[in-house]
């Protein structure tokens, strides 16, 4: 089987279901999946979807089951995700200096490379406009986690976030007709440790007043401060 697949052992252990709850997953067509000769695969891209869609559609409780089943998944050199941790003062831009969607997706891409983390803005900015093509990732709460169809590895340093806020919001997409104006940008070395940050993100976002007081934050500093303090309380 191709490594990018799954099959039902494979996919059981990796969501941490049994094996039958699985089979009866895809049989009532809520996992993407596909029967070729009789046996059940699952194409690792559609299942990140699918997962992605899982986080972003949850409560806070089911959030911190999903997070809890990705952290099982994670290899013993993986350390717990600290979104605090992962964003570099350097990586915050307020206000962000973008009017449109693409040039968000410029300026956070460049907004990355600052960092010197990213090496390639450019392809960056090129992935995320292939994503967003596919699947806006515009949120209902004026937030958009920006990233790759898939992780680029080759041209990063490491696994961390950038977040810009718009004081004026920015058409986004999403299909939900309001503004966005604060974007974080997932930049993941694998496919791993870049759900475990969405799904960390997504409770971190789903917390009661943490966007409102995110954004009355005038500088990167202050920003970065509140996102320790509000992780703290999901802890």
């Amino acid at each position: 089987m191709p490594h990018s697949n799954f099959d039902i052992p494979k996919l059981a252990k990796y969501l941490h279901l049994t094996e039958r709850e699985v089979q009866k997953l895809a049989e009532r067509g809520e996992l993407p999946g596909r029967k070729i000769q009789g046996d059940w695969i699952f194409a690792r891209e559609e299942i990140h979807h699918w997962w992605e869609q899982k986080i972003g559609l949850s409560d806070s409780r089911q959030l911190e089951t999903v997070e809890v089943a990705l952290a099982k998944n994670a290899v013993e050199e993986e350390s717990p995700v600290s979104l605090a941790d992962l964003i570099p003062e350097e990586g915050i831009k307020i206000p962000l200096p973008a009017r449109t969607k693409d040039s968000v997706l410029r300026s956070m891409s460049s907004l990355a490379a600052n960092t010197g983390l990213l090496w390639d803005a450019d392809k960056m900015a090129e992935a995320l406009k292939k994503r967003e093509d596919l699947h806006p990732t515009a949120l209902d709460n004026g937030v958009a986690l920006l990233h790759p169809r898939r992780p680029i590895p080759a041209i990063l340093g490491e696994t961390f976030l950038t977040l810009g806020i718009s004081h004026q919001g920015i058409p986004f997409g999403g299909g939900f007709g309001n503004l966005t104006d604060v974007f974080f940008l997932l930049c993941s070395t694998n496919d791993r440790i870049h759900l475990r940050v969405l799904a960390r993100l997504s409770r971190l976002l789903a917390l009661p007043g943490f966007l409102d007081e995110l954004r009355t934050k005038e500088d990167a500093a202050s920003a970065r401060d509140w996102i320790a303090e509000a992780e703290e309380k999901i802890d």
